[in-house]
């Protein structure tokens, strides 16, 4: 079960005690900022991208953010393109909804996002889609064995949402 290797994967850090479990599905970005209590954007969201070979990468981006294909690229080298329903699993061990950087039934590189970083915690899932654990981004960092720090996402700067709100005033 994909929960209980999260659980067991924070064991390392006698954190698998903070894992929450609810009662409501917090699939979706929105879903679980609802369940949580708390603004979407402080949703933590793995995404899961074919990389090189026959591996995949993991972006860990705000809930808020957007991939920026552009920037993708620039920083990895390749397109940015997402793993299906069936990749997640294999890939992962976690089912969508539940995706996350932690207790990985591959050892898949992880980058974190920095639309991240303006929150002094963030929520990520725990490998099913009614769990999420409250972390600091250096936490984050740590336990989900990230390789470095990237930006390759967009919508989550100021500018980009007075862009948003100038486009949608026309």
């Amino acid at each position: 079960m994909s929960l209980e290797s999260v659980k067991e994967h924070f064991k390392k850090w006698n954190r698998e005690k903070d894992v929450m479990e609810f009662e409501t599905v917090s699939a979706t970005v929105d879903q679980a900022a609802e369940t949580i209590g708390v603004a979407p954007e402080r949703i933590a969201k793995t995404l899961s991208f074919r990389g090189e070979g026959d591996t995949a990468i993991l972006v860990v981006a705000a809930g808020d953010a957007k991939i920026d294909n552009k920037k993708f690229r620039h920083t990895f080298g390749f397109k940015a393109r997402m793993l299906s329903a069936d990749e997640v699993v294999e890939q992962t061990g976690h089912v969508i909804g539940g995706v996350c950087p932690f207790g990985l039934a591959n050892d898949l590189d992880v980058y974190l996002d920095e639309s991240l970083k303006r929150f002094t915690t963030v929520f990520p899932a725990c490998g099913s889609i009614n769990s999420a654990i409250e972390l600091t981004c250096n936490e984050l960092f740590q336990y989900a064995e990230a390789k470095e720090w990237v930006d390759v996402c967009k919508g989550w700067q100021t500018e980009d949402a007075k862009d948003k709100v100038a486009v949608h005033n026309e």
